[in-house]
């Protein structure tokens, strides 16, 4: 083997050895519940209209039902979505945050409600985020989006 195909060779493996490394830290790196298990409430109108941003989307509404039916019901559609896991928080506590990842990679995302009375009503406030990189490509305002439109609304 020639010296130019050794080092090609080396050079190889120590690209694998840096992706696959890269995979295992997206994959295994701990989730710190301090970090992402924040309230979601902004102050933001509750329009029920999914607001992107870059890396992140909030919806805000007002529901009829009580804060832990309304909280109930979006857990079981979040824990329906593919790749998602409770990460923290329950029904009682009134915040949820669940970790969705992608099908390729396992990037994750994490996404927050919080579900208080309102008036004569509960707000619903949702918070989706990436925790990799600076562009989500709209795919946490479509999670949003699917979730708004499997509660109903």
């Amino acid at each position: 083997m020639s010296k130019g195909t050794r080092a090609m060779m080396m050079g190889l493996l120590a690209l694998g050895v840096v992706v696959l490394g890269f995979a295992a830290y997206v994959r295994l790196a701990p989730s710190d519940r301090a970090v992402w298990h924040v309230s979601p409430v902004t102050g933001a109108p509750a329009d029920c209209v999914v607001q992107a941003a870059a890396d992140s989307a909030r919806l805000a509404c007002v529901l009829a039902a009580p804060p832990a039916e309304v909280l109930a019901r979006l857990d079981a559609v979040a824990m329906a979505t593919p790749r998602t896991q409770r990460l923290a928080g329950s029904v009682d506590e009134g915040r949820i945050t669940w970790i969705t990842r992608t099908r390729l990679w396992g990037f994750p995302d994490y996404s927050t409600a919080e579900a208080r009375p309102d008036g004569m009503g509960t707000r619903l406030d949702l918070y989706a985020r990436q925790r990799i990189g600076s562009n989500d490509w709209g795919v946490n305002a479509a999670r949003l989006g699917a979730w708004k439109a499997a509660l109903g609304l």
